[in-house]
């Protein structure tokens, strides 16, 4: 008997359509998988021939041959276990009705039939929509990130027998399908608890940081141990917009395919903050591996990427960056496949400026040679450099400072203005697929930051006496716009251009050591 069977695989954060065709004739008992399957795909014979025995249906002692079409694309994981099952039990006649054909399956099989959580579901759920296959059948662990799919007839289930009595029709175990969700209902406040209320002083780095959270601008702090690096970043997200349904999405399936995310709740209703300690490898950052998975600064999309200690990350891993903060995806290369991740995030690096961390620090003396200080600093290149937009120093806080009694304005108020110059944002780019001034093109940055004479002047000035590049120079009109639309101005004044110039300073003054 032949049977054919819907299932999906990823590629990356894609799904696409894999048929399994199952063919089952007397002779020699044996099982054999074909069409490019992994080592998971393979030993999903034992897992299936057991689940279908132990949930009490009969698996006869004959051959069996399972395609997985289109058998030129790499097949991976545990998810096509269900959709094997179902294709025997529909070739041994097992199955009262045809209505398995209308059904999609995915999800992993327990030897005792129970059916277990795969990942990356709402990538998958996602592609089969804008192909047209609408009905699934998924395992009950998946069930909370598939309601938030609109459109689609979704069914879930714990154990291989429910569905088999689901698909024949039988009155006590029919299931209803899942009830959709919308964002609003599970979307959150954000939980930072971390608030700028409780950072004494550091006014300059906190204007910076407001002007990176309005614009989406890339961020390095420089300053001595000790100085509040550290807690600034960590309350940034806290100004962030919120996450947009939209954006939630994107995020979601990242976080999905490299199988963290939260089953309970599923889906993401926060920004992203990761912060990857400076020992880890350059395929966890960028991903890939033998399994393809995202790395770090995927995960981080439409979030925050947070590198502390930055010379501390390998030269290698720190070079990586380059094309992820140019273009806001990342290509993964390897013998078997190629796969493009988005990751489009605000980096938020800190460092010292010295092994000693105290050069250039006002009260304090620095013990470190100038040999010491150039292989320290050169460990981040200019390349790098000319792609962060606003460079603060961060100096140590006076003792008067931490201890005065005056309330230091709240994460909530300062984000009331990053909102309102991010609505100014979605409006002036609401025709085009760009969000905020940080990922304008060139065509836009001409458009929307003209300046006037006397800013002309100024920004000849600034690129003659700095010797800016033209990356360089273009970064400082988008932090120019930035500052503008939190200042409400529809033109960027002198002030502002003087504002983001000064943002580009720091490089020359510690690495031109």
């Amino acid at each position: 008997m032949l049977s054919k069977v819907k299932s999906f695989g990823l590629n990356g954060i894609e799904g696409f359509l894999t048929e399994i065709e199952t063919d089952i004739v007397g002779g020699v008992p044996h099982f054999e998988i074909v069409g490019l399957g992994d080592t998971a795909v393979k030993e999903s014979k034992e897992r299936v021939k057991s689940a279908i025995r132990n949930s009490g249906f009969d698996y006869p002692s004959k051959h069996y041959t399972i395609n997985l079409a289109p058998a030129d694309v790499k097949k991976e994981g545990p998810l096509y276990d269900l959709g094997i099952a179902v294709g025997i039990l529909a070739a041994t006649e097992q199955l009262a009705t045809k209505t398995y054909k209308d059904f999609v399956f995915v999800g992993e099989l327990s030897l005792d039939g129970s059916i277990k959580k795969v990942k990356g579901v709402l990538p998958i759920l996602i592609s089969a929509r804008s192909m047209g296959y609408t009905k699934f059948v998924l395992p009950e662990e998946n069930a909370e990130e598939a309601k938030f799919i609109a459109g689609m007839e979704i069914y879930s289930f714990s154990h291989l027998a429910a569905v088999v009595g689901f698909l024949n029709g039988e009155e006590e175990t029919k299931s209803l399908p899942l009830e959709a969700k919308t964002f609003e209902e599970v979307a959150k406040e954000n939980q930072n608890k971390l608030d700028f209320e409780n950072v004494k002083g550091q006014a300059m780095a906190k204007r910076a940081l407001e002007i990176a959270a309005a614009g989406g601008h890339n961020v390095l702090m420089i300053g001595p141990p000790g100085s509040g690096k550290s807690m600034l970043a960590k309350c940034f997200s806290g100004i962030l917009p919120d996450l947009t349904f939209e954006e939630a999405l994107e995020v979601t399936k990242i976080h999905s395919v490299a199988g963290e995310l939260d089953l309970k709740q599923g889906i993401i209703t926060n920004r992203p903050f990761r912060t990857p300690h400076h020992t880890a490898t350059v395929v966890s950052l960028t991903g890939g591996g033998s399994h393809s998975k995202p790395g770090e600064v995927s995960l981080a999309h439409n979030g925050v990427l947070y590198l502390d200690e930055f010379p501390e990350y390998s030269r290698n891993m720190i070079e990586t960056l380059r094309q992820p903060l140019e273009d806001g995806s990342i290509t993964v290369a390897r013998a078997m496949q190629t796969v493009t991740y988005p990751s489009s995030f605000t980096l938020i690096a800190s460092m010292n400026p010295c092994p000693c961390g105290n050069y250039g620090a006002k009260d304090r003396e620095c013990k470190c040679s100038p040999a010491q200080i150039h292989k320290y600093l050169s460990k981040i290149s200019g390349p790098i450099m000319d792609r962060i937009d606003i460079h603060v120093e961060v100096d140590n806080i006076a003792y008067s400072d931490l201890h005065k009694d005056s309330k230091e304005e709240s994460s909530a108020s300062i984000k009331q203005r990053v909102d309102k110059a991010r609505k100014v944002q979605l409006e002036r780019f609401k025709n085009s697929k760009t969000f905020s001034n940080s990922k304008m093109t060139v065509p836009q940055t001409k458009k929307f930051c003209v300046l006037s004479n006397e800013c002309q002047s100024l920004m000849e000035q600034a690129f003659s006496n700095l010797k800016l590049s033209a990356r360089a120079h273009d970064r400082i009109l988008k932090v120019a716009r930035t500052i503008a639309d939190l200042e409400g101005e529809e033109e960027i004044l002198p002030q502002h251009l003087a504002e983001a110039i000064s943002y580009r300073g720091l490089d020359r003054k510690y690495w031109s050591i």
